[in-house]
C-alpha cells in the first residue's frame, strides 16, 4: 500500500542579509507556519543578521575582525534592500509604505514567525567563520547546527535557499 500522505515541511536556507529577500524568508515561514507546515529555517553568513540579539549596529563577536563585521551587518532593523538602496534609505522607504498599506514588515513577520513555532536554526560554520556564539543570536534560536544536520531535519519537504 502506498502512502499518500504530503509531508507538510518547509526548510528555508537563510543565506542573504538584504531587506527585501528576508521579507521573503519570514513571509513564506509565517505563511506555512499558519497552514500547518513544519518549517525550520537555516541562517548563515548575512542572513544571520535577522536574527542577531542586538537590534541596532553593535561591536559582537570574538575577535577584532568579528567586531567589525559584526557592526556593519547592524542586525535587522538596518538590513539594505538588495537593489536600489539608496545610501541606506531605501528599508525606511519599504517600512513607510508597508505600514501605509497595513503590510507587515520583517520585524512584524520576525515576531510572527516565533509566535508560530517556527523553528530558527544557526549555521555553526558561518558562526564560527563571523566569531559568532548563540548568546549573540535572538533565544528563539534552537541550535547552532552543521550542514548535514540541517540537510537531515530538511529531509522529506520542500527546501529554498534565499
Amino acid at each position: 500500500m502506498q502512502d499518500n500522505k504530503i509531508n507538510k515541511k518547509l526548510s528555508i536556507i537563510a543565506f542573504s542579509g538584504d531587506f527585501d529577500k528576508l521579507t521573503a524568508v519570514f513571509t513564506l515561514a509565517s505563511g506555512a507556519a499558519s497552514v500547518g507546515y513544519e518549517v525550520n529555517l537555516f541562517f548563515t553568513f548575512w542572513g544571520l543578521n535577522a536574527i542577531k540579539r542586538e537590534k541596532k549596529r553593535a561591536p559582537v563577536g570574538k575577535s577584532i575582525l568579528a567586531k567589525i563585521f559584526g557592526f556593519f551587518m547592524g542586525g535587522l532593523r538596518v538590513a539594505p534592500v538588495s537593489r536600489l538602496n539608496f545610501c541606506g534609505i531605501s528599508p525606511t522607504i519599504f517600512r513607510y509604505m508597508m505600514k501605509k498599506q497595513n503590510t507587515p514588515t520583517p520585524e512584524d513577520l520576525l515576531q510572527a514567525s516565533i509566535a508560530l513555532g517556527v523553528n530558527f536554526y544557526a549555521c555553526e560554520m558561518a558562526m564560527n567563520v563571523l566569531g559568532l556564539d548563540k548568546n549573540d543570536l535572538l533565544p528563539e534560536v534552537k541550535e547552532i547546527l552543521g550542514v548535514a544536520s540541517f540537510l537531515h531535519l530538511s529531509e522529506n519537504g520542500q527546501t529554498l535557499f534565499i
